[in-house]
């Protein structure tokens, strides 16, 4: 029998690029053996929600990246009888009740975020390209490690690059694991405060996203690299096609 538990938690916040809002939620669900799996689900709501689909986020450490795929895909096939109406609450009842039997179907690959957001543009295919500004790490051992992992989950390429004080996050990939990207930087708590105590990020800035053109080079992995100048910093960016948007957005942040 399936036991159904009632508790789980749940944060907002506000996307400043999109005007939309993301719950994050934490809960727990049944798995195969019938153990507890934790559940972190991230909604993205654009601005005309609920009259489309938001994107969705499923991560657990129980989980392999392909069962969150899963998870992912019956909840937004889930999400399509519900269009019109306020979904995310229905919704973390339904896997919490469902998650063992979607874990014993096999992958359909037919979940896509149908959404248009405040910008108006859509989610996507094709490769596009976003290059992020922190403005600093406290704990960057950790934060560095969660960067790489969030790469490897999402299949983003790209480079961490740090020069000085300056850091960078230059990600290739799906644009819509792109903004499942942005809501984890955004939404988790990934670096600690002044006095040692884990905090979310709130001094990211999105440079600039673009599609990648043919003159752009494509990363073949997600690297974290150290440049001893801004020359060589310059370079990497020359390298891979970047040299117009390098003096527009990164030579600005050298004081």
């Amino acid at each position: 029998m399936i036991r159904q538990k009632e508790d789980h938690r749940l944060s907002t916040a506000v996307d400043p690029k999109t005007d939309g809002t993301v719950f994050r939620i934490l809960t727990k669900a049944e798995g195969l053996m019938g153990e507890d799996v934790p559940l972190e689900l991230l909604f993205h709501l654009p601005v005309n929600y609920p009259s489309c689909l938001p994107a969705i986020s499923v991560h657990s450490e129980h989980l392999t990246r392909a069962q969150s795929m899963t998870v992912k895909e019956k909840l937004l096939k889930q999400a399509e009888n519900l269009l019109s109406e306020p979904m995310v609450h229905e919704l973390v009842l339904w896997i919490r009740h469902n998650l063992r039997h979607v874990l014993n179907q096999p992958e359909t690959g037919s979940g896509r975020e149908k959404c248009t957001f405040a910008t108006g543009t859509t989610v996507d295919g094709g490769l596009w390209m976003t290059l992020l500004h922190l403005d600093h790490m406290r704990a960057k051992t950790k934060y560095v490690q969660t960067v790489e992992k969030w790469a490897s989950d999402l299949q983003l390429t790209g480079r961490l690059m740090f020069m000085g004080k300056i850091i960078l996050i230059l990600l290739q990939g799906d644009r819509s694991n792109i903004k499942e990207y942005l809501i984890l930087q955004k939404t988790s708590k990934v670096d600690v405060d002044s006095s040692g105590k884990k905090c979310k990020e709130k001094m990211i800035s999105v440079l600039f996203e673009t599609k990648v053109q043919t003159e752009h080079k494509r990363f073949l992995a997600f690297e974290v690299k150290e440049y001893s100048s801004l020359d060589e910093l310059q370079k990497e960016f020359e390298t891979a096609g970047l040299k117009k948007l390098f003096s527009e957005f990164v030579l600005g942040l050298v004081k």
